[in-house]
């Protein structure tokens, strides 16, 4: 038996595309870049580090925003999220543009907690040496609710016993040089 849990979300603008399951047994939903009309740059770091207004661009036929190569931008989606408690939303990376073009999630995985009640921005990276586009609407994350553990934290004052003939980490149950 099944139970199944419900994870709304708000759009901020009547033309977002709505988050989708792009089939029928995906486990996460697609999650799209939003660059509306309304918006003229999103905030990203770039040179040095730096923080920096990287402007969107407009054509007849669609509206980008430019990803140089080591740059990080977070890129609005327009959703929000409201997320029953005892759930959060974890933000993947998608794969094809992780392997194909080399943009990733800058933080590896994004962590959306319940609480949290803002627009959704999805920290992308170009890893790749050539710069790299985001257009409006395109798929840039997918997400998926996850069920939450409750667990507290407790201080002790005797170190942990080994459970197994482990020994160290970093590698060290077999990865080879």
């Amino acid at each position: 038996m099944y139970i199944m849990f419900m994870l709304e979300y708000y759009k901020l603008y009547p033309d977002i595309t709505a988050p989708d399951f792009t089939t029928g047994q995906s486990a996460c939903f697609d999650i799209r870049a939003y660059l509306g009309t309304h918006l003229t740059e999103v905030t990203g770091f770039c040179q040095n580090n730096r923080p920096c207004n990287v402007r969107i661009h407009q054509t007849t036929e669609s509206r980008y925003v430019t990803v140089d190569p080591g740059q990080r931008l977070l890129v609005p989606t327009g959703l929000i999220f409201n997320i029953p408690v005892g759930f959060s939303v974890r933000i993947h990376a998608r794969s094809g543009l992780s392997l194909k073009k080399g943009m990733v999630m800058a933080n590896a995985q994004g962590i959306i907690d319940s609480d949290y009640v803002e627009e959704t921005k999805i920290m992308i990276h170009n890893i790749s040496s050539e710069q790299l586009q985001i257009f409006h609407g395109d798929r840039i994350a997918q997400g998926e609710m996850v069920h939450q553990e409750l667990y507290a934290l407790v201080p002790t004052e005797t170190r942990p016993e080994q459970k197994t003939n482990r020994s160290g980490g970093f590698g060290s149950t077999g990865v080879s040089t």
